[in-house]
């Protein structure tokens, strides 16, 4: 008696999955898509870095026309005569202290409400959820009388406070559920090694989140460095300007006496870190927001 032939499963005598014209017209109408979206994202950018190496009279008479000379004299205009120079340093400082503050208490928040439990762990979490639907520009009255009453008005700490309330949010949710997923037999032995909670935290539990850090630090960051709305209502010093606050002074200018040329430098310097930091990371966020999904 013959032994019974073992049973093929049938997907496995399928080929290979064939393209229907519905697959086709799929992947014409995607990439049309994103086509038309990269030529309108690209193109005014490089219209504007072209515009900024030209006169204001060659930008009004002719703007989309290649610059007779390379005026490289725009951006040194705008980093000293409009004052781009000092709105950057403000800028920076306020970004990157406020960066480093959010992510550090975000990541001690998210870890301690992920990894124990105790009353009011949820109240906590929800609280923080809910931050993240509270419109901003709600609050900037109680704000700017807070700030007013505790002598932080027009200061770079109080935007700098103001802005880690607002991103703290934010990056409690993100990086929450990279904490819960971490696996206890890590924590555990490193609690049997001795290690107390805050060596656990930073020597053990926090550099295997990093992909959710890395991830949730460049978000922070851009949404930081494009805030308009907070520096504009929190910020009336000139003195502390940031650059979101310059470029909006410095276009309001009356009139054909803007100096446009050194207009558009100071929008290509301000646009530059962002296109460095996407650059830069861009490995970085794809893997994070991969490693994330796989969880």
């Amino acid at each position: 008696m013959t032994a019974a032939l073992p049973r093929l499963d049938a997907p496995a005598l399928r080929g290979p999955r064939r393209t229907t014209p519905g697959d086709v017209f799929a992947a014409i109408v995607s990439h049309g898509v994103m086509i038309i979206w990269t030529i309108a994202i690209v193109l005014p950018f490089l219209w504007v870095l072209m515009s900024s190496f030209k006169t204001t009279k060659e930008i009004l008479q002719s703007p989309f026309a290649l610059p007779t000379r390379w005026n490289v004299e725009n951006y040194a205009n705008a980093w000293t005569t409009s004052g781009v120079g000092s709105y950057f340093a403000n800028t920076l400082i306020v970004v990157g202290s406020a960066l480093v503050l959010v992510m550090l208490l975000g990541s001690m928040c998210a870890y301690v409400l992920a990894r124990f439990r105790f009353f009011g762990n949820r109240a906590i979490y929800t609280l923080m959820l809910a931050g993240l639907t509270f419109p901003v520009f709600l609050a900037i009255v109680p704000l700017f009388f807070v700030l007013r009453s505790v002598g932080l008005l027009g200061t770079l700490p109080g935007l700098i406070l103001t802005y880690v309330a607002f991103a703290l949010p934010f990056t409690v949710f993100f990086l929450h559920s990279f904490f819960k997923t971490l696996p206890d037999e890590i924590y555990e032995a490193a609690q049997i090694d001795g290690a107390s909670e805050w060596r656990t935290f930073f020597q053990v539990m926090l550099p295997m989140a990093r992909p959710g850090m890395a991830t949730v630090a460049i978000f922070n960051f851009l949404g930081l460095w494009n805030q308009f709305l907070l520096p504009v209502a929190l910020n009336p010093d000139q003195a502390n300007y940031v650059l979101t606050q310059g470029m909006a002074s410095f276009a309001s200018q009356a009139g054909y006496s803007v100096d446009f040329g050194a207009l558009m430098a100071a929008v290509v310097i301000t646009v530059t870190p962002v296109l460095v930091v996407y650059i830069v990371f861009q490995r970085q966020l794809q893997g994070s927001v991969s490693q994330g999904t796989m969880k």
